[in-house]
């Protein structure tokens, strides 16, 4: 790091992902298949790029499948420790409950769903310069009336935390990393949920504590539902998003290892097809992401969808804005429309059937 910082990273990720149901009922929400490769791979890459080597997890559900995948992050170049909560606690009892495993005078919190282009070193860079006890990477957005937003002075430093509001005074928001001191981590309470938004931040402003703003405008995306979970993907593959751990080249698709994919299939949009999965004669594929061994029949339609681990989709179906759970099977001529999602092990029949919500 080109800083004299020494620094940790801490990860939250010990949510649930109830928002991407039925697809973390199998996998924690970081670990599900992101352009080819569990989504914590990604920010891993950003992690080590701005010169960062220790890294503390901070799990709890389905918390052994982390460390059974990156075991002590060596092949990462990375050490990885990791801490379970033993109950929810919220992201600040999170922060609090790992305070045991830092060991560098300040550490940089990530939430484990967010996807995002920021310049780490620089917002590191800016928590030495302005001498902060907690600095904030605070997003530029076209709609900040959808998050509370968070007002900075001339010179960065926060004014205050404000909820959702028709007319917010700036289009500043929580984007959800943080660069905290060491002592301001040992400050949270202990054994009890606990909001960084609601109860750390402002109790820190109103103690005189030196919130500062790192306000960026790259990219940055939340990709806790299915939604936005399938564009992040796409946007990894086409190289709008930033990572060093894609698992192929950058562009319109990734077809990973033993995927098949005919010659009259069209497969497009940062679509991802996953090991051993299948692309039949005349189907489409535009911006989904198909799971390792999930097969999409002939001429079928599939966009802005997600196909679990050995899902089907039948011979002519039509599914746009769609979750297939694992080993689920779309009959053929089905249609499923925005929102429909598919449980796992579930058969829909042939027959041309219209799904428009749970099925």
């Amino acid at each position: 790091m080109t800083t004299e910082l020494e620094v940790d990273a801490v990860v939250l990720v010990g949510g649930k992902g109830t928002r991407l149901r039925p697809l973390t009922l199998s996998a924690p929400k970081p670990m599900l298949p992101t352009a080819g490769t569990p989504y914590l791979s990604h920010l891993f890459s950003r992690i080590r790029a701005a010169g960062i080597r220790h890294v503390v997890l901070g799990t709890s559900y389905r918390a052994e499948v982390f460390e059974e995948y990156f075991g002590d992050g060596s092949a990462l170049g990375l050490e990885l420790e990791y801490v379970v909560e033993d109950e929810p606690l919220d992201t600040g009892g999170a922060i609090r409950n790992v305070y045991d495993r830092l060991r560098a005078e300040h550490a940089i919190i990530f939430n484990g769903d967010i996807l995002s282009g920021a310049d780490l070193r620089e917002q590191l860079r800016t928590h030495v310069d302005s001498g902060a006890d907690v600095t904030l990477h605070l997003q530029r957005v076209p709609d900040p009336s959808r998050f509370g937003s968070v007002p900075t002075d001339a010179d960065g430093r926060v004014q205050a935390f404000l909820e959702k509001t028709p007319n917010p005074p700036t289009d500043q928001i929580n984007a959800g990393c943080y660069v905290f001191r060491r002592s301001v981590v040992e400050t949270i309470p202990t054994g009890r949920r606990v909001s960084v938004e609601r109860e750390t931040f402002p109790g820190l402003l109103e103690a005189g504590a030196h919130l500062h703003g790192f306000v960026d405008s790259s990219y940055w995306l939340d990709v806790g539902t299915p939604e936005a979970f399938v564009r992040g993907s796409a946007d990894l593959v086409r190289g709008i998003a930033p990572t060093s751990a894609l698992a192929g080249p950058t562009g319109e698709s990734l077809v990973l290892d033993g995927a098949r994919v005919a010659d009259t299939a069209v497969v497009s949009g940062g679509s991802t097809i996953g090991a051993k999965a299948e692309v039949a004669a005349g189907a489409t594929v535009t911006g989904s992401v198909l799971f390792d061994d999930a097969a999409v029949a002939e001429g079928a339609t599939v966009e802005r969808s997600v196909l679990g681990r050995g899902a089907r989709v039948g011979e002519g179906a039509v599914l746009r804005g769609v979750v297939v759970g694992d080993g689920a099977t779309v009959g053929a001529g089905c249609e499923l429309l925005d929102g429909a999602r598919v449980w796992p092990g579930i058969t829909l029949p042939d027959g041309g059937i219209r799904f428009s919500s749970d099925a």
